[in-house]
């Protein structure tokens, strides 16, 4: 099954996901203009009257680079909705990106049967974040256009499943656009994820060593200094499982070899996220979310830089593979 028309012009098969805190219109412009699927979390904009604002800052600024530059065109770019009970703003961010026409709604914990009409009463597209065969099923009865398969070693609420298993199941059954998570940080690993079966890579970690990301120095230093053994897995943050920069709960005056189990009841992401408790640190501050795939991010980079870097690894390893295939095709 082809590819949706808004996506098959992308310069690489890449959607960066849309990172809490860290991403905002400064870096969903630059990778729009780079030429890959740039997003943010609704959330990010607070109060909620700063989301018109700034869908109106990305349109303007895509529209400027597309004038200043004949036969350029940006990438476009997705708002990601986060459909759980406690996010009081569902609502009203749905209606905000209804009245601009968000090109792609990116949705996350629970199907979005309610969100996908909406949608796709404007030409747009949802694409639904899921951990296992269970909750792709759902998203495809709510609707959905694409699934996005968020696996072992993901940044933020990653999943436990192994790639290889869990797009070889999903494509039992689904023939559509499926757009793949997990320690995806290098050209290699987006022709990795097509070649398993993947349409489009899904990459966050990559972009929060980037002068774009909206994070502080410290943060941006520890994703250069980290590798994948920095990572640790807990639900104790958010009441979700997700994946955590080591030395950010260090910091914090935590063992993040010894910390409790958290209360998924406990979440409350419309207010911003969830607290651990009253002595802690806040999840969305001083907890540092990052996926596996650190120990492969060297240098601090403009986002253009690094969707440079990116194309020339993905046509060295198609390059690559093609020779070593060769005696296998012949």
């Amino acid at each position: 099954m082809a590819l949706p028309a808004v996506l098959q012009n992308l310069r690489l098969p890449v959607i960066c996901s849309p990172m809490f805190i860290a991403s905002n219109p400064r870096l969903v412009i630059e990778q729009c203009k780079a030429g890959v699927v740039g997003s943010f979390p609704a959330l990010n904009a607070r109060p909620q009257s700063r989301l018109g604002e700034w869908l109106v800052e990305i349109e303007t600024a895509l529209a400027a680079f597309e004038a200043a530059n004949p036969g350029k065109k940006a990438a476009p770019f997705a708002v990601n909705q986060i459909v759980h009970k406690s996010n009081d703003r569902l609502e009203a961010d749905m209606a905000t990106c209804v009245e601009h026409k968000v090109p792609i709604i990116i949705t996350s914990l629970r199907a979005p049967d309610a969100i996908v009409p909406a949608v796709h009463s404007y030409g747009g597209l949802v694409f639904h974040d899921v951990i296992s065969v269970r909750h792709a099923q759902k998203a495809l009865e709510a609707g959905v256009d694409g699934l996005i398969l968020v696996c072992a070693g993901a940044g933020g609420h990653a999943g436990t499943l192994s790639p290889f298993a869990l797009v070889g199941e999903i494509r039992k059954f689904y023939q559509g656009p499926i757009i793949l998570s997990g320690s995806i940080a290098s050209g290699d690993a987006i022709l990795s994820a097509q070649a398993m079966g993947a349409d489009i890579a899904y990459i966050g970690t990559r972009w929060l060593a980037t002068p774009e990301a909206n994070v502080s120095e410290g943060y941006r230093q520890a994703i250069v200094e980290s590798g994948a053994g920095d990572i640790v897995y807990t639900p104790y943050f958010s009441g979700v499982h997700g994946n955590y920069l080591k030395k950010s709960i260090v910091l914090a005056g935590m063992d993040p070899d010894n910390l409790p189990h958290a209360d998924a009841s406990k979440m409350n992401l419309g207010s911003g996220g969830a607290e651990a408790d009253s002595s802690t640190a806040k999840a969305w501050k001083d907890i540092w979310g990052a996926g596996q795939g650190v120990g492969l991010i060297d240098a601090i980079k403009p986002t253009a830089e690094v969707v440079n870097q990116l194309e020339a690894e993905y046509r060295a390893a198609k390059a690559r593979m093609l020779a070593a295939t060769a005696a296998y095709t012949d």
